[in-house]
């Protein structure tokens, strides 16, 4: 294994956008800074389940339901 290639693994703190915070070990940053994330899974919809809403812009969405719409 060559020497000097690999990241500095270090431990940094995170802080989710509702203000907690916790520890990990990441190559992001230097040892001891803080990951302010916009995004995290207590608020995103994709891992809430949150309302999700399409919007049919040229008229793609409702396209694709005429062509399909004999499978189900």
């Amino acid at each position: 294994m060559q020497k000097d290639i690999h990241p500095d693994y270090h431990m940094i703190n995170v802080t989710m956008t509702n203000g907690t915070t916790f520890q990990t070990r990441s190559t992001w940053g230097k040892e001891g800074d803080t990951l302010n994330l916009d995004i995290d899974p207590t608020t995103h919809p994709a891992w809430t389940g949150g309302d999700q809403k399409l919007m049919d812009r040229g008229g793609r969405v409702s396209r694709f339901k005429d062509k399909f719409k004999g499978f189900a």
